[in-house]
């Protein structure tokens, strides 16, 4: 697995965002995976940028390996607890003004992704999402 370790800050997307589409170029995915692990990762890395350290500013991260026709990208931060898949999906079935603010974003990179997991393991906040390259 490569891993690039970056200061969880938004102004740093476009380092992460670079490091995880030169992997999946290399790999050979397909332009439609490759866009939805590029939205997925920009929403995690900047939930993490935005919340995890809050007000301050902590290191992130960021892995990803090719493994059977996948991509396992998994994103380590050392901030407060917090696991994004304990959250109910929101009721998108609501117009916008009824709907509950925030979730939404998490809500699409678990619908676009073949797998993700959530643990907090020695201090760590690690989530992982899983991405067939074909699809």
């Amino acid at each position: 697995m490569k891993r690039l370790e970056i200061s969880a800050q938004v102004e740093n997307l476009d380092a992460v965002t670079e490091f995880i589409t030169s992997e999946l170029e290399a790999a050979n995915c397909s332009m439609k995976a490759q866009m939805q692990i590029e939205i997925a990762v920009e929403e995690l890395f900047v939930n993490i940028a935005h919340y995890a350290y809050a007000p301050n500013v902590g290191m992130a991260v960021i892995s990803i390996g090719i493994e059977d026709g996948s991509a396992v990208i998994t994103f380590e931060d050392s901030g407060v607890p917090y696991d994004p898949l304990a959250k109910e999906d929101p009721d998108i079935t609501l117009s916008a003004q009824e709907r509950d603010i925030g979730g939404l974003g998490i809500f699409m990179v678990k619908k676009s992704m073949d797998d993700m997991r959530y643990e907090y393991r020695d201090g760590k906040n690690i989530l992982t999402i899983v991405k067939r390259l074909g699809k």
